[in-house]
């Protein structure tokens, strides 16, 4: 009897142990589904605004219609892309062509008094510093729960669960090209 209580207790063991890492990883996949979400919501309040912003420089820079339709294809290609990858990708070179349309803002005096489009530009910029956060916050839950699934005795029951792999959101190849000033030519 003593040798069956011991498998019992053994398997009873291995048994929470199996639900308690099982219940840390289905928490730390929340999180990133909730981080996830966040950094959708700050993208899309950016992407709303860029219609107005579109307006704005019209009615000074009209014009200049391949800049203007460059910002619509990319906020177009961003509003599309639906997995991380995709998303930082769309998003950086909507970031590039935004670059583009405040340098190009430079050259119009008019413009860059403007109050709507000041206070527009003020908008972005605070949304655009709630992305930096709300991305750091999503990557820092996918690095957890990445980390929590590689691990032994995490990557057992992730495997034996199907926890995927999940992807940073991060900006690749296109972080240097973002980081250089675009360049501005009106001659």
């Amino acid at each position: 009897m003593t040798p069956l209580l011991i498998v019992l207790g053994v398997i009873a063991l291995l048994a929470v142990v199996v639900i308690g890492i099982y219940n840390g990883l289905v928490s730390k996949r929340q999180r990133c589904n909730q981080a996830f979400a966040d950094v959708d919501v700050q993208l899309k309040q950016r992407q709303n605004i860029i219609p107005n912003l579109v307006e704005a420089v019209k009615g000074y820079a009209g014009h200049e219609k391949e800049t203007l339709d460059a910002v619509i294809q990319a906020r177009q290609a961003a509003v599309n892309a639906t997995e991380p990858g995709d998303m930082a990708q769309a998003e950086g070179l909507l970031s590039g062509a935004l670059g583009k349309l405040f340098a190009l803002a430079e050259a119009y005096p008019d413009l860059k008094a403007n109050t709507n489009f000041l206070d527009l530009q003020d908008e972005l910029s605070v949304i655009e510093d709630k992305i930096a956060a709300a991305r750091r916050f999503y990557n820092s839950a996918v690095q957890d729960y990445n980390t929590a699934r590689e691990q032994f005795p995490g990557s057992l029951v992730a495997g034996s669960f199907n926890f995927e792999v999940r992807d940073f959101f991060d900006l690749g190849d296109d972080r240097a090209a973002l980081s250089t000033p675009p360049s501005v030519d009106f001659g």
